[in-house]
């Protein structure tokens, strides 16, 4: 009786040769069947990304095609991988440098400068993309590639810069250079993003894939925190807990942009032709009802968040002494705070639209820097946290697909870039305002300031923008319009 092992693999009748190749090629199919299952469920890929595929698909109102799902999938292992590198540094770079003893005018300027280099990059961005075509190149090699490069140079400062105020220059430039090419990247980014994810879906989706980088954001900036302290004067090196963190924040940075560069780049709808000026901006403004309402509040917006947002942690060190740990620990409740605003903002933007998010959450973080007046140690920080978390959850989610729907397809590109220079140019004025101020007058001053401004920015978008929108079916659930 003939075994099966021995049955060849192929049904047409083979030769001797291809015969024996097809029992060993069976033979081999076979074994391999009979030992996966003991090899350990972290290294089958499958097992892995089966349950995230599951999550987006049940995300969507009608089916996916397979080259979607595989797209949503590893935007969403870009994010959590992005997240984590963030909340390695991006607190703590001002620290760092306060660590070289930077004064608050310095501090300023480091986020000043980074704000500038973030603007100036942005109409670049656009016309290089303009140019090439291909987004998701101008992504990976941008904000991806030479941005990331520039946190292992920040890693490399206390070797290479022994002089503390030419270091505290050396971390003001890389990070500039780091804001440079991040934000060369971002109408690539964003453009990419808006054919990438559905338009049903989108509320449900960053929901749910800002809730997963919620919860990473949480767990990495505690510990962030924690690796400063008890890095900090090992072997003699005063600043190895910053040189760690920031290269923690490389290498996962690095697994991000593998994650990204392994989505298949969607086809965009509409297709600038080679030869013709995309985007002319007058007609981004008349074909957008409510785009240039966004771009002037957002103006004021940000410059009033920008005037304080930089010194609340270095209010925290210079006033009561708080430690690194104590701030990681901090911005781990915001983080908390955060998922459950991701939870409730993502579904209520697709009951009641991106508008009304916009609007709520706009009028409850006005209250923020008030509250700060009020601080007299730094456990009550934590309660501040508790609701700008949740608050600023729902408006970074509806701000996002507010961009995402006010701007034409066509001229994207050009359009975030107005949007994203009128927000850096907030950025660069804010800093360097609040801190001549905190040293003039002081931290009070700057935090009233910031109240008042976000106060007015909330206000011109609803009368701007919000009014315009609703009337042109923008921001709003489909069965509304």
């Amino acid at each position: 009786m003939r075994k099966w092992w021995f049955i060849p693999w192929k049904q047409a009748e083979p030769d001797q040769n291809e015969s024996q190749d097809g029992w060993r090629t069976l033979v081999q199919r076979r074994i391999s069947s009979n030992v996966d299952h003991l090899r350990p469920q972290r290294w089958n890929w499958y097992a892995l990304v089966h349950p995230l595929d599951r999550v987006v698909e049940r995300q969507a109102p009608k089916p996916l095609e397979l080259q979607q799902v595989r797209g949503l999938r590893y935007f969403w292992l870009d994010g959590i991988f992005a997240t984590i590198s963030e909340n390695f540094y991006l607190g703590f770079v001002a620290l760092f440098a306060l660590a070289y003893g930077a004064s608050n005018g310095q501090v300023g300027w480091l986020t000043a400068v980074a704000n500038l280099m973030g603007a100036i990059a942005l109409f670049p961005g656009a016309q290089v993309l303009e140019r090439f075509e291909k987004r998701k190149p101008v992504v990976v090699w941008t904000g991806g590639g030479f941005a990331r490069l520039m946190l292992l140079g920040l890693a490399f400062v206390p070797f290479l810069v022994p002089d503390a105020q030419w270091a505290i220059l050396a971390i003001i430039l890389l990070n500039g250079v780091r804001a440079f090419m991040g934000n060369f990247s971002n109408p690539a980014w964003t453009s990419m993003v808006a054919d990438l994810v559905p338009n049903a879906m989108r509320g449900r989706y960053f929901g749910s894939r800002n809730l997963t980088m919620g919860v990473a954001a949480l767990l990495v900036a505690p510990l962030a925190g924690w690796l400063i302290r008890i890095g900090n004067g090992w072997q003699g090196m005063d600043l190895f807990g910053f040189q760690t963190i920031f290269l923690l924040a490389f290498a996962t940075g690095v697994v991000s942009t593998l994650s990204f560069n392994r989505i298949p780049e969607p086809t965009s709808p509409i297709t600038v032709p080679k030869g013709q000026p995309s985007g002319q901006i007058l007609q981004v403004l008349r074909d957008s009802p409510g785009f240039l309402g966004l771009v002037i509040s957002s103006f004021v917006w940000n410059v009033s968040i920008q005037i304080a947002g930089p010194f609340f942690n270095v209010y925290l060190v210079n006033e009561f002494g708080t430690s690194a740990a104590t701030i990681g620990l901090l911005a781990g409740v915001s983080s908390a705070s955060a998922l459950f605003g991701q939870l409730f903002f993502g579904r209520a933007m697709d009951r009641k639209g991106a508008l009304w998010v916009q609007i709520f959450s706009g009028l409850s973080i006005p209250l923020l820097p008030f509250f700060w007046l009020f601080v007299t140690a730094p456990w009550q920080v934590a309660l501040i946290n508790i609701w700008g978390g949740f608050m600023w959850a729902g408006y970074g989610l509806s701000n996002f697909s507010l961009l995402l729907e006010l701007t034409p397809d066509e001229q994207r590109p050009r359009a975030v870039a107005l949007y994203q220079t009128s927000v850096f140019a907030a950025a660069v004025l804010g800093p360097l305002l609040g801190g001549y101020l905190a040293d003039v007058v002081g931290y009070h001053l700057i935090f009233g300031l910031s109240c008042i401004g976000r106060l007015i920015g909330i206000v011109g978008f609803i009368w701007l923008s919000a009014g315009p929108a609703r009337r042109s079916g923008k921001g709003i659930p489909a069965d509304v319009v």
